[in-house]
């Protein structure tokens, strides 16, 4: 059975269904999504991961812990600690943050992310057992914020476009 997502408006109501794989080809559909940040106890750190190549958009560049898209009627926070669980391998407690919308085209051209986000947060110890799965993480590790923030500013194209505009939301509003 394919994959579908909820579309959405610029307010994040449903309108509709699309396939997956429709709603990021072509100038892409708006459809809803999260993207899941855990922070160290301090938030002086998050976990973050780098996309597997088996990614079809932006494999190999780093993004937030974690990202996708409720199934149909499924809140965000609970698709959140569903993904986070089959991704890396953890659960925490999420709590929902603000959300925003943005359209970004893969770099290499294999599609687009047009999405009305929600923000996750949760927060773990930089010690917590991680096993993630290599189908959809290459890489983890735990990055010092102001380290980030440099980062996205020397080499942007390292990270995702929806961590960056992400984590800046999560800062202006803590």
């Amino acid at each position: 059975m394919a994959r579908t997502v909820t579309l959405v408006d610029t307010a994040g109501s449903p309108t509709g269904i699309a396939d997956l794989l429709d709603a990021h080809t072509g100038k892409g559909k708006l459809h809803k999504a999260f993207s899941v940040y855990v922070f160290n106890p301090k938030k002086t750190a998050m976990l973050i991961q780098q996309r597997s190549t088996k990614k079809m958009l932006w494999p190999l560049i780093w993004a937030n812990t974690c990202c996708s898209h409720p199934y149909e009627h499924e809140e965000p926070q609970a698709a959140g600690e569903r993904r986070l669980q089959e991704e890396l391998g953890f659960s925490c407690k999420l709590r929902m943050g603000s959300s925003f919308v943005y359209r970004a085209e893969d770099p290499a051209g294999k599609g687009v992310e047009h999405e009305h986000v929600t923000i996750l947060l949760g927060e773990a110890k930089e010690s917590i057992p991680l096993t993630p799965d290599l189908d959809e993480v290459a890489a983890w590790k735990w990055k010092k914020i102001d380290e980030l923030q440099r980062e996205f500013e020397q080499n942007p194209e390292m990270y995702t476009p929806w961590f960056k505009l992400g984590l800046k939301k999560i800062l202006e509003n803590c």
